[in-house]
């Protein structure tokens, strides 16, 4: 069986059971750990922190019927095509964080994504109705804000997630399952986690805390209490906890969030290269004359790469003066940038070092394509009563047949 990356949401339905579906961070001063962690430090930090993590529930419509499990019920051309799609309630659990005494919460998009109705239940039971402020699928951050009166809330404190370190103690608090609030406790395993695959921008911390379905959106905290990262996915053979999970750091999640409130979408920064990381390997099947960095494998027409000079085969090594080894982490750094921001990147090109600026643009928001059902007469005319169905998707038409 294959290892498998597993979204922490409790999903089920009505009537049928379905499935689940670096930042450029702002300089701060890390603060070690506490070196001796006594029994009643965990405790003390345990009993607080839980009253700052949520039940989330949601229920969306969804689909039924043949065609919603059988392709051959959804394609027109198959003998088998037809049967009135019906719609039932689904429903899901999840986990959230509340970050202001306002009623903020910080969750993960694929806990409330597509949701008709999102429920919230605080640490003592009361269930409150929450709202979407707004959502960002490329980094999988969700914000929700709480409606109605509200009583007084323990909001979490973030803390800085770039000042955490290999093998720190942290805590892992949730609703696994939807059996209600649980803490776990790990370590820090890795940090700066990248092309994992899971969503377009990466840097997850992984922990070794015990997470599992229903997790997702719940709180990864460090001894001092502090928010260092929102539970998002495991890795895992069997669907459950397996030792590998990651988290979003504090710091890129409160980013995207600021950004959600102010604007109602997330700006990235745009460059306009495709890039791909260097190894030994990489640069003796491409002939490169460096053995690390990020190799330029495109420049988009008209870009802020294209204008800054960048050209195919260059490797970028250093970015501002720091190393550069990881596309995955450029490939952040750059998103998380304003437009505008000028950088100054070292390249290797023909094996001679040479320095690059570029002025950062906006990242186009990328457009959905447009999907078309067209009805029209066949080539026997109107008289002939034939009428053909064209399927077009943004200008691109098919015939269906």
């Amino acid at each position: 069986m294959s290892v498998r990356t597993v979204f922490l949401v409790a999903t089920t339905a009505l009537g049928l059971a379905v499935g689940a579906g670096a930042l450029r961070s702002a300089p701060s001063q890390a603060v070690a750990a506490p070196s001796v962690l006594a029994d009643s430090t965990i405790s003390d930090v345990a009993e607080r922190v839980v009253q700052s993590v949520v039940n989330i529930s949601t229920s969306r419509t969804v689909q039924s019927g043949p065609a919603s499990w059988d392709p051959f019920f959804a394609d027109p051309r198959s003998p088998f095509f037809g049967g009135e799609p019906s719609e039932r309630k689904a429903s899901s659990l999840g986990s959230g964080v509340i970050v202001t005494a306002q009623g903020r919460i910080l969750t993960n998009n694929h806990v409330i994504q597509d949701a008709d109705d999102i429920k919230v239940t605080l640490s003592n039971g009361t269930e409150l109705p929450a709202k979407l402020v707004g959502s960002d699928p490329r980094s999988d951050v969700a914000v929700l804000q709480l409606q109605g009166p509200l009583p007084a809330l323990r909001p979490l404190s973030f803390g800085d997630s770039s000042g955490l370190r290999l093998g720190e103690v942290v805590l892992a608090i949730g609703d696994p399952f939807g059996v209600g609030q649980a803490v776990t406790m790990g370590i820090v395993s890795a940090k700066g986690r990248a092309s994992v695959g899971i969503v377009d921008y990466e840097d997850f911390i992984q922990t070794d805390a015990a997470i599992n379905p229903g997790n997702s959106g719940g709180a990864l905290v460090n001894l001092r209490g502090e928010l260092v990262g929102i539970n998002t996915a495991i890795l895992s053979k069997s669907g459950g906890y397996q030792g590998i999970g990651f988290a979003i750091p504090s710091n890129m999640a409160k980013q995207i969030s600021d950004m959600l409130l102010k604007d109602g979408r997330v700006k990235r920064g745009y460059m306009g290269v495709n890039i791909a990381t260097v190894n030994q390997e990489v640069a003796k099947k491409v002939g490169l004359k460096v053995d690390h960095g990020v190799l330029v494998t495109g420049v988009q027409p008209d870009s802020p790469a294209s204008k800054a000079g960048l050209r195919d085969g260059d490797v970028i090594i250093s970015l501002d003066g720091a190393a550069v080894k990881d596309a995955g982490k450029l490939r952040n750094t750059i998103a998380m940038s304003a437009s505008g921001t000028a950088m100054d990147l070292q390249v290797v090109r023909g094996g001679a070092k040479q320095s690059v600026k570029v002025k950062l643009a906006e990242l186009p928001v990328p457009q959905k394509p447009k999907e078309e059902l067209l009805r029209r007469q066949g080539p026997q005319g109107r008289n002939g009563g034939t009428v053909e169905e064209w399927r077009c998707i943004n200008g691109q038409c098919e015939q269906v047949r």
